[in-house]
């Protein structure tokens, strides 16, 4: 049947109708997008102070603590944006995980460290920083721990803004340094304790960079660069898997389980020891049964560190839940005690309803915020392989290893970024080197213009820096900020 001119009219004013708002509900979609995370952030913080009316009870300071509980919450949440990315960007950059996978992974991983062995007793005013007697009263301690807390959360999330890892530990260290000296005095702090602790923002990348190269260089002489690859690493990925797997045990043994039993850096030692033997010989016919049929070329060595790195990326993240939980919750379980209790002039035991705020937190923040740093730490510094990747992971235990030993404060992020910077200038000083070689071998080959050399850098300036200049401005900027916030929570309490 023919439709008249109008009817046709009428349709074609109906497409371009639905046209229209076909295209509303795609913009609608694509503006509130960016919305989702600080939505569900949102509810989680507003959720973490209901948590903490339900369990603390009606007090004179039940407001108090869920101010507190909701600034805890938030500084969770940066934490798992910013902190978790050391311990999966390796792994995910490395093709090794799926950026769902790794999300899924260390959500898991995380929590179960800070729930199974995060409860660790903090000490009073952050590892000493300031001395507690110095601030009077336990209601000037109150408005330093939330200033503390609050500037801390705000700092890290600035720095994951601009896409720079930066220690979480070192912000909340700075938050307390600033609400310290704004509340008593620059002879509150403990300057001993400060100059370790800048001691370690030259230590950690350092020692990181030097034990990753370390092990790259390894496995570039012994497997990468040999005529038969496939046989090299029958040979070596056994024991390559075997001192990963002994550190790791060395490194949970000492950080990760230090809450459920006690354990000295000796027994720590031999525990590893023994794992690491017992792995090495279980991956011997493992190694051997994978890399039948395997091609000749470097592609195929990476099929053989994929499930290393996995666990890697898994342990490295339970550690972390149950190290750097303390970040986050720390000050908010001196707050509840303070309140509760009256003292703050001792050591803190945090409670469980605080642990279950931070590690949630952390998930909550990983899974929101987490992607892009991620995707920083795994592949933008600068191209990483299993096999980099790996180098990276163990790099990262044993300098944390080594700086418990030798009695150093040191940062698993600094370590972790420190030892993907020091793989790619491995990299680029491994390819300069071999470029010479050739051309020794060749005299009459042309050298390479300064703009060809520029572009072969494998390490970005621009990230390099951007990281750097995070890292030292962030205790200086935390205390600064926490010393403000201070100052204006006194003059609204008082």
């Amino acid at each position: 049947m023919a439709r008249s001119d109008d009817e046709i009219r009428h349709l074609d004013t109906l497409d371009r109708d639905l046209g229209r708002m076909s295209n509303i509900e795609l913009a609608s979609a694509y503006v509130s997008r960016p919305l989702v995370g600080p939505g569900i952030s949102f509810l989680f913080i507003v959720f973490a102070g209901l948590i903490a009316l339900l369990f603390f009870g009606q007090t004179s300071h039940t407001l108090v603590v869920v101010i507190a509980a909701a600034f805890g919450a938030y500084m969770a949440l940066n934490i798992g944006a910013n902190d978790v990315a050391n311990n999966m960007g390796p792994a995910v950059g490395a093709n090794a995980l799926t950026m769902g996978g790794a999300i899924l992974i260390a959500a898991i991983f995380e929590s179960a460290g800070a729930l199974i062995a995060g409860g660790d007793v903090v000490k009073t005013i952050a590892k000493g920083i300031i001395d507690p007697t110095s601030m009077g009263t336990a209601e000037v301690f109150i408005w330093a721990m939330m200033a503390a807390l609050l500037s801390s959360a705000l700092w890290v999330n600035l720095a994951t803004w601009v896409g720079a890892p930066v220690s979480t530990t070192h912000s909340v260290v700075g938050g307390v340094m600033g609400a310290g000296i704004a509340s008593a005095g620059f002879a509150a702090v403990s300057w001993g304790t400060m100059g370790a602790i800048a001691m370690s923002w030259v230590i950690s990348p350092v020692l990181g960079g030097l034990v990753a190269a370390g092990f790259l260089w390894f496995i570039k002489s012994n497997i990468i660069y040999r005529d038969d690859k496939i046989a090299a690493a029958r040979r070596w990925v056994p024991v390559l898997v075997g001192i990963m797997a002994g550190v790791f045990a060395t490194y949970l043994a000492l950080k990760g389980l230090k809450q459920l039993i006690k354990i000295d850096l000796a027994t720590a030692i031999i525990i590893g020891a023994v794992t690491g033997i017992a792995v090495w010989l279980l991956m011997i016919p493992v190694i051997r049964r994978q890399s039948r049929g395997l091609e000749n070329r470097n592609k195929s060595l990476k099929v053989l560190f994929g499930i290393p790195l996995v666990v890697s990326a898994a342990l490295l993240s339970f550690a972390h839940g149950a190290n750097d939980v303390a970040n986050a919750v720390g000050p908010l379980a001196a707050i509840v005690q303070a309140t509760s209790v009256g003292d703050f002039t001792h050591a803190v035991q945090i409670p469980f309803w605080v642990m279950l705020i931070g590690a949630f937190g952390i998930s909550f923040g990983l899974f929101l915020f987490g992607p892009k740093l991620i995707r920083v730490v795994g592949s933008q510094i600068t191209k990483l392989n299993p096999m980099r990747a790996y180098c990276v992971a163990l790099s990262a235990a044993i300098t944390v290893i080594v700086a418990s030993w030798l009695g150093l404060p040191v940062s698993s992020t600094h370590i972790a970024v420190g030892a993907v910077f020091g793989v790619g200038f491995f990299r680029e000083w491994d390819a300069e080197r071999r470029l010479r070689r050739a051309r020794t071998a060749v005299p009459d080959r042309p050298a390479l213009s300064v703009e060809e050399r520029r572009r072969r850098k494998l390490v970005r300036r621009s990230h390099f820096m951007t990281i750097i200049a995070a890292w030292i401005i962030t205790v200086p900027a935390a205390a600064l900020l926490s010393a403000v916030i201070f100052k204006v929570i006194s003059a609204v309490a008082s």
